[in-house]
């Protein structure tokens, strides 16, 4: 440490000239090894230097003059929070560039290359990535063991995944947030009940009840969300209580029931706006998992139909032929992991941007 007995001064590093401002006999914090004490010189040969500002004219930024050196204008705090927002944005921009690729895959992919369930061709059977056909068309990702085209089963699997994630965690959401902003809320017996029936789901692994229930429904994709909204409404039901919990206790909400606000203004104003930002963030992990739940049940022949191809029906098609077509399964599963890894990715950006604790962080 180095204390100055100026009137006023700015300590700037001379690496990332970062003004700090003080005045009076203050302190000026250095990097100094072993027993290195002393005044602005010690300073100095350890890229500090210690200066005066010139006076701020109004409108203007503090300019401080550096000896040597061209003046250096520090930025004020509302700008460095701008730029730091700014990167926020175009990270979660670049996140989002694969899951839009995605997005336009899922909706325009099948029109492009349409998928016919019933045609068997077993002279095209089993021909690997980039062979020519014999209607001179290219099989980019090769064929299956019956001569469907497997880029056409690859596209249409996104669609089913979009369509699977997307609804669930809507439904899902929709749920548990209800249930976990009531309970909350309200507290007592809504609240114990809730959280029991939760609690007692939760000692179950998804999956596994996931299996149950759609061995009782059978395949389709109705039935497919339905059973998958049963199992994560969990999740979204204690993500929005512990919200509620915490927001029913802040200045603003005691103010609006002193105000005279009913329970229905509270919820609807106060209590569910809180609670969606978290919920936003578990949404986009939500989606990934439902992607590979989805997946799963197909593998097993619980989920969608044989004439409406997943990417885990698609996989497990491939099991007998990995030997000696290894594209089968290679193929969709590749696919699916880009997919998952897309969305973890996604949802972290998602997280950095809604958490407050992350507003300093570069």
């Amino acid at each position: 440490m180095i204390r100055t007995a100026s009137p006023a001064f700015v300590g700037i590093n001379s690496a990332s000239r970062t003004p700090e401002w003080g005045s009076g006999s203050l302190t000026l914090a250095v990097k100094m090894s072993g027993d290195d004490h002393g005044d602005a010189a010690n300073a100095l040969r350890l890229g500090w230097v210690v200066v005066t500002p010139q006076a701020p004219t109004e409108g203007t930024a503090p300019v401080v003059a550096l000896q040597g050196a061209a003046p250096v204008v520090a930025r004020p705090a509302s700008e460095r929070a701008t730029a730091r927002q700014r990167r926020r944005l175009l990270r979660l921009f670049v996140g989002g560039l694969p899951l839009l690729f995605f997005l336009l895959v899922a909706v325009v992919g099948p029109i492009v290359v349409p998928y016919d369930p019933v045609t068997v061709r077993t002279g095209e059977r089993l021909k690997p990535p980039g062979e020519v056909l014999r209607d001179g068309s290219m099989a980019l990702l090769g064929t299956d063991q019956v001569g469907r085209d497997l880029l056409a089963q690859v596209l249409q699997g996104a669609r089913i995944s979009l369509l699977v994630g997307l609804s669930t965690v809507a439904l899902a959401g929709t749920v548990g947030l209800l249930s976990g902003v009531l309970a909350g809320y309200y507290g007592g017996w809504l609240d114990a009940v809730t959280m029991r029936i939760a609690d007692v789901q939760l000692a179950f692994p998804s999956i596994l009840l996931a299996i149950l229930i759609a061995g009782v429904l059978g395949p389709s994709v109705t039935n497919v969300i339905l059973t998958l909204s049963l199992t994560r409404w969990v999740t979204f039901a204690r993500v929005a209580r512990a919200a509620t919990l915490s927001t029913r206790e802040r200045e603003f909400v005691h103010a609006a029931r002193a105000l005279g606000a009913g329970d229905a203004r509270m919820l609807g104003l106060h209590i569910v706006p809180s609670a969606i930002g978290p919920l936003v963030v578990v949404a986009t992990v939500e989606v990934g998992l439902v992607i590979i739940a989805e997946a799963s049940l197909s593998f097993l022949g619980l989920g969608t139909p044989s004439d409406q191809p997943s990417w885990g029906a698609t996989i497990a098609n491939g099991r007998a032929y990995l030997n000696t077509a290894w594209w089968i399964s290679t193929m969709p599963g590749l696919a699916l992991s880009l997919v998952v890894l897309a969305v973890g990715r996604f949802g972290d950006q998602v997280r950095d941007m809604l958490d407050p604790r992350a507003l300093s962080r570069v």
